[in-house]
């Protein structure tokens, strides 16, 4: 833990494929409200090679903000828990926050993550869509239901210390993601459950605050039947491992 006189250091890791829309927004409202709040502050943008021309407004985005954004380019759609993996190795922050580039999670709540684990000084704080206060926009009755069945499974399966495994909102400590990463096997759409379920298991802290995820405006989901078979996948190698 750093200083207490000393501001949080925090890189934002942003994954992006085909953002070239909702990426200028997304870093406009993390400099707002990290800036506002006080927070020493690094955007990672790990953008795999789409092919909309978010790479030209990254790079745009890093000369607007010298010394608070950073562009890291892939080869190609490698995944998301790989990005993340990748991002981490340039990551010298006290605090890791994960999110979507797709202005589905508000940049708003981050200083309320860092509230809270200044507060509780846990290892993790998860945004969830399900405790009182968060909540989900712009979504139809079947993908709402999709999510809460996967969650509701989960949680039946593996105890995982958290109530929503699917999301992709969170604050970590450095050490500690980097910890749990090394067992982590999953790439892709499981990922998020894993990461989570394996902190759990190996005795880190968790704390939630409600959020609320509002689908993308623009651009399309990257969530498809393959993703779900996926999760489903990877319920069921964890809880045989566990």
């Amino acid at each position: 833990m750093a200083d207490s006189s000393s501001p949080p250091s925090v890189t934002v890791i942003l994954p992006t494929y085909e953002e070239v829309t909702n990426l200028p927004l997304i870093v406009f409202l993390i400099d707002k409200h990290l800036s506002a709040a006080g927070v020493s502050y690094q955007v990672l943008i790990v953008e795999d090679s789409s092919p909309d021309g978010t790479m030209a407004v990254a790079l745009r985005l890093q000369k607007v903000f010298p010394g608070r954004v950073r562009v890291f380019k892939r080869a190609g759609k490698l995944g998301l828990g790989s990005a993340y993996m990748d991002a981490l190795k340039f990551v010298k922050s006290e605090f890791v926050v994960l999110m979507d580039a797709d202005m589905s999670h508000h940049p708003k709540e981050i200083p309320v993550m860092l509230k809270r684990q200044l507060e509780t000084g846990c290892d993790i704080v998860t945004g969830t869509r399900y405790r009182l206060g968060g909540g989900v926009l712009g979504w139809d009755l079947r993908r709402k239901l999709t999510s809460r069945v996967a969650n509701f499974l989960a949680t039946l399966v593996l105890s995982p210390g958290a109530s929503d495994l699917t999301g992709s909102f969170r604050l970590y400590k450095r050490d500690v993601l980097e910890d749990v990463l090394k067992t982590v096997k999953s790439k892709g759409y499981v990922f998020q459950m894993e990461v989570i379920v394996r902190a759990d298991k190996m005795g880190y802290s968790i704390e939630e605050i409600p959020i609320s995820f509002v689908d993308r405006i623009h651009g399309a989901s990257k969530l498809g039947a393959g993703e779900i078979v996926q999760y489903l996948k990877g319920m069921g190698m964890l809880f045989f491992e566990f």
